[in-house]
């Protein structure tokens, strides 16, 4: 069955001497291995639009289930701004090895739409870190354990709220406060803020880098704590993307 579908390439794998497997997210189908015969060669019509970090139209023999075969590929974006920039590529890099999991565990067609739209950002050089930091907030509810940012994780209290922690869960309020780290309220506004937001809407972003080292600090040690995942995180240790 000859389909077209968008997606991005997350990963590629060589088979023989000129061609590769790639793995590729899609809207329609999800995560798919494509055949890219002959793609490895100079002079293929492939070998510019089947590279890890491509985003394209692609045509393809489609089998269900199966390794289907590459017929075309168009680029709708060549993301230039990333591929130019290391920071850049590290974080979405990360980013493809996350929603490779997540979809794995929910194939819900809303993921691709901000997956795109967060690396569409980051390539209109738009903070990598913050927007990396948004994307996995939202992506928390898909995996079954989206944050309550309303009110006391505990006792439901919506005033005297005093940190967030993320072993904790979420928000403590002052009666329910043991001895959590205490951080800037502005964190919790921040949090929740990244956790409503539009992607699509985003059109600059700035946050003080103490507030983003505590952010994505949490948002790790939330994932450690309840997502079931594991992040391999060290690439992003902490600098000023």
């Amino acid at each position: 069955m000859l389909i077209e579908v968008e997606g991005f390439i997350v990963s590629e794998t060589p088979y023989g001497e000129t061609s590769k497997i790639i793995n590729v997210y899609t809207k329609e189908k999800g995560l798919i291995g494509i055949m890219c015969k002959g793609a490895k060669s100079l002079k293929s019509p492939f070998r510019a639009g089947t590279q890890t970090l491509s985003y394209g139209v692609f045509c393809l023999s489609y089998k269900e289930g199966k390794i289907s075969t590459l017929r075309s590929v168009d680029i709708i974006n060549p993301l230039k701004e990333i591929h130019n920039d290391l920071d850049k590529m590290v974080i979405v890099s990360y980013l493809t090895k996350l929603i490779i999991q997540v979809v794995k565990q929910n194939n819900n067609k809303k993921i691709y739409d901000l997956f795109i739209s967060t690396i569409l950002k980051i390539n209109d050089n738009l903070d990598a870190l913050t927007l990396c930091n948004i994307l996995e907030l939202k992506l928390l509810p898909f995996l079954g354990v989206g944050l309550n940012l309303d009110s006391c994780n505990k006792c439901g209290n919506k005033t005297n709220i005093v940190t967030i922690d993320a072993s904790y869960g979420g928000l403590i309020c002052k009666d329910c406060y043991q001895n959590e780290l205490i951080v800037d309220l502005k964190v919790v506004k921040l949090i929740r803020m990244y956790y409503y937001i539009d992607i699509g809407s985003i059109t600059s972003i700035k946050v003080e880098d103490k507030y983003k080292k505590v952010i994505n600090k949490f948002i790790t040690d939330y994932y450690d704590s309840f997502t079931g995942l594991y992040l391999d995180k060290k690439m992003l240790d902490y600098k000023e993307y």
